[in-house]
């Protein structure tokens, strides 16, 4: 069982990211794993919070000679802010800073009077520092872990861009271009159409003027998935909704999709199923169309799994809402933090991450194994037995 969790605030010191169950001797490729920092940190709409920080993961344990060993790993991504905040959020015990940025106006569409109220404190520092989507670089570097163990057996994963506020990717996007897509470091909000994309940078602009902020779409697809992960036998075993949820758990994510799964709500089961064929030279069945996403029952049926992250705008705007003061219980504006104004492709990133621990996960349940070896002796059988089938 793959198990991963994070810690840290948004400005202390570090965040940490601990993940266990993976096998013994998989090779670590801390290059990759930075790399992935990398695409999170970047995307048009950024903040000036990118340009503080140079995400670097430092592995601490559970690896050594470039391998995993079998144990626990522990990572840790230094906050270069913290400097800047380290009055204001001291560890030790002692008197409040006097300058101590208290925000006692929570933002609407934020966790910051939820928070508050239910741990108790007037003040929603301690609680926007959690909720912030900083969190999001321990799980993408969490989630690299799960892609180099999902790349061991040829799984691989990418996102783009299909929507930015009220400019949208109409046309059908294949796996070689979203690829492509995902991997463009200079590709402002990873976009398979220059001109779509063009359209999309033009919306995020606006927003910048008006002092707003915008949302999007991203869409994650998990290419050469074998048949049979995820089970139909109970309900916390379905695929389907272990990926849903773990989509869902990115900030500002509001609504997730697979496949298709929002359109075809409005069509006829004869305009929707995904007929199946075989394949008789490549020994395997296949569907004519993919609007399932790759997952019936919630098992994977062989084809891409596709999953679509529905992002909310930022809480957090320039021009600020009306809200009430937690401590004097009157009218004020909302506070405002330095904050992005569009986000869509770094959430993207921070899916894909959590898609992948997901079928990561779902690979260690299927194939098990306490070393890499013993692991692909296990998926090298099952995949006889589909050849066979």
């Amino acid at each position: 069982m793959l198990r991963f969790y994070t810690a840290g605030e948004s400005h202390g010191q570090a965040l940490l990211a601990f993940i266990s169950g993976l096998p013994a001797q998989m090779p670590v490729d801390i290059r990759f794993i930075n790399h992935e920092l990398r695409r999170r940190q970047l995307g048009y709409g950024r903040g000036g919070r990118q340009k503080i920080e140079k995400d670097m993961a430092e592995i601490f344990a559970g690896v050594r000679h470039g391998k995993t060993i079998g144990a626990p790993i522990a990572l840790r991504i230094e906050n270069r802010d913290w400097a800047n905040w380290e009055k204001t959020l001291p560890v030790e015990e002692g008197e409040e800073d006097a300058d101590a940025r208290k925000l006692v106006a929570p933002r609407p569409g934020h966790a910051d009077l939820a928070g508050s109220q239910k741990f108790d404190y007037h003040d929603a520092r301690y609680i926007l520092e959690r909720a912030s989507a900083r969190e999001t670089a321990a799980r993408v570097a969490a989630g690299a872990f799960a892609k180099l163990l999902l790349r061991e057996f040829g799984t691989e994963i990418a996102s783009h861009t299909i929507q930015v506020g009220h400019v949208r990717l109409e046309k059908p996007a294949s796996w070689k271009k979203i690829h492509a897509a995902s991997a463009d470091l200079d590709s402002p909000l990873r976009c398979i159409d220059a001109e779509v994309q063009e359209k999309m940078k033009a919306e995020v602009d606006a927003v910048l003027k008006a002092g707003d902020t915008v949302g999007g779409i991203f869409e994650i697809v998990a290419h050469n998935v074998p048949v049979g992960l995820g089970s139909h036998a109970q309900w916390d075993e379905k695929l389907d909704g272990r990926l849903a949820q773990a989509v869902m758990s990115v900030q500002a994510v509001k609504a997730v999709e697979i496949g298709n799964g929002v359109r075809v709500a409005g069509s006829f089961g004869s305009e929707v199923q995904d007929e199946i064929f075989y394949e008789k030279s490549a020994r395997r069945f296949r569907r004519a169309t993919n609007r399932a996403g790759g997952l019936e029952g919630g098992i994977t049926n062989g084809e891409d799994v596709v999953v679509r992250g529905y992002l909310k705008p930022i809480s957090t705007l320039r021009q600020p809402l009306h809200t009430t003061d937690m401590v004097t219980k009157e009218p004020v504006k909302a506070a405002y933090e330095r904050s992005d104004w569009c986000v869509v492709p770094a959430g993207a990133v921070a899916g894909e991450a959590m898609v992948a621990l997901v079928l990561a996960d779902a690979f260690l349940q299927k194939f098990g194994g306490d070393s890499l070896a013993e692991m692909r002796r296990n998926f090298d059988s099952y995949a006889r037995q589909i050849d066979e089938f």
